[in-house]
């Protein structure tokens, strides 16, 4: 058995309380207990404004949210053992404080009480169902991540950072060419003032919209969208030619085989789709594409926003020295440079037990080194050969692109 009840409350001595636009009419007796007998309350400024009818200790302190914000968790942890109550907007685990607190803070220290999130009141007041639609914050994010969620039908509910966000969500829309997207601002959801505003993205005229805001985006039956499958069309994609096809791109994808939350390196990135598509496959999935070619590293930082993962980290420079301070990954793409001295051997002993590496090759030379690697440390060898049908005269044939050997080998 574990611990038993009453010991574990005495180990929890932070509280978490989710407070929602309402203020502090709403919260349960428990939460509002855990208020008034906090020793240090934390929170930004809107909540510790709520505070004054509630607390009655009057040497309660108050810490406000500092910038950058560990530094306000680093003084909390100092509180350990004290009495501390964390006010939190809504959920504290819905793109809130609490998954920040949570890993710096064991869950068995804390008690955590929350109020419905800001999706849930959204979702109540638009007949949406939840598990049906696409959320995302871009509190603190770039806007740009709404493009990855755009297909037919889709409903979006987004938190916004401030009053300009949705101004700045239909900019991005009507740049797609999808001025038809419905966008609905709903203002202090729960409380007072609570204020819905409903417009297409193309006639969006930047309406006096309230700080506290999030949006509704409602698509058309008849958007364009793509998926989040690998493979996207080459002309998905802005590039000088240099960029993993199609069809190649696609085996690529399944031979590195991304799970959510992993990191990928794609070294000799290209235009940058294979980091792209990784990155596509979850949102939680990271990639940092190491390209030494300044033109293809604006490319990659084109495409990486308009494909809706602005968070696609470029560095600028040529492996192995490139890579030498990269958070260690949990898959690796060599797509050129498998020829230069020491690529490989860098890339390998950075990559994580039990990590992939996939390696392409075009042409004779890296083909040979391939061979020679894959007789070295095991793994897969494939050969993958296109043929596209074309035009000849009135009729069509078969034109093959240039035969890919694909490695594919895991670190034991």
């Amino acid at each position: 058995m574990s611990d038993s009840p009453p010991e574990r409350l005495h180990q929890r001595w932070l509280s978490i309380i989710g407070i929602g636009d309402d203020g502090l009419d709403s919260l349960s007796p428990i939460a509002k207990s855990l208020i008034d007998k906090a020793q240090l309350v934390v929170g930004g400024e809107r909540h510790l404004a709520l505070l004054a009818p509630i607390s009655t200790t009057t040497t309660q302190q108050q810490l406000t949210w500092a910038k950058p914000i560990s530094d306000s968790v680093g003084l909390i942890q100092q509180h350990h053992g004290q009495a501390v109550c964390i006010l939190a907007s809504g959920d504290p685990l819905c793109y809130g404080i609490g998954t920040t607190i949570l890993r710096h803070i064991s869950i068995e220290q804390i008690t955590i009480i929350p109020a419905p999130s800001a999706f849930s009141l959204a979702a109540s007041r638009l007949g949406w169902s939840l598990p049906e639609t696409e959320t995302v914050s871009l509190c603190g994010r770039d806007p740009h991540l709404i493009n990855a969620l755009l297909y037919s039908g889709a409903r979006i509910l987004a938190l916004s950072a401030d009053r300009h966000t949705s101004t700045q969500v239909a900019q991005i829309l009507n740049q797609q060419g999808q001025g038809d997207v419905q966008i609905t601002v709903l203002e202090h959801l729960g409380g007072k003032d609570e204020k819905i505003i409903t417009s297409s993205a193309a006639d969006w005229s930047e309406p006096t919209v309230a700080q506290l805001n999030m949006m509704a985006l409602s698509c058309p039956a008849k958007i364009t969208g793509l998926s989040r499958s690998p493979g996207l069309p080459d002309n998905s994609y802005c590039h000088d030619g240099q960029l993993t096809k199609r069809e190649i791109r696609a085996v690529t994808l399944a031979a590195l085989a991304p799970l959510p939350g992993q990191l990928l390196w794609d070294v000799g990135a290209g235009n940058g789709s294979i980091g792209i598509e990784w990155m596509r496959s979850d949102a939680r999935n990271l990639a940092i594409s190491i390209e030494q070619n300044s033109q293809r590293c604006q490319n990659i930082a084109h495409n990486a926003a308009a494909l809706g993962v602005p968070n696609l980290q470029i560095i600028a420079g040529q492996a192995p020295t490139a890579i030498d301070e990269l958070t260690i990954p949990d898959a690796i793409f060599i797509g050129g440079g498998l020829t230069i001295p020491g690529v490989f051997e860098k890339c390998w002993h950075h990559l994580k037990t039990g990590g992939r590496l996939v390696a392409n090759a075009v042409t004779v030379e890296t083909e040979q080194r391939i061979f020679q690697l894959q007789n070295q440390y095991g793994g897969n060898l494939s050969r993958i050969a296109i043929q596209q049908a074309e035009p000849i005269g009135k009729f069509l044939g078969w034109k093959a692109s240039a035969p890919i050997t694909q490695w594919c080998v895991t670190k034991h």
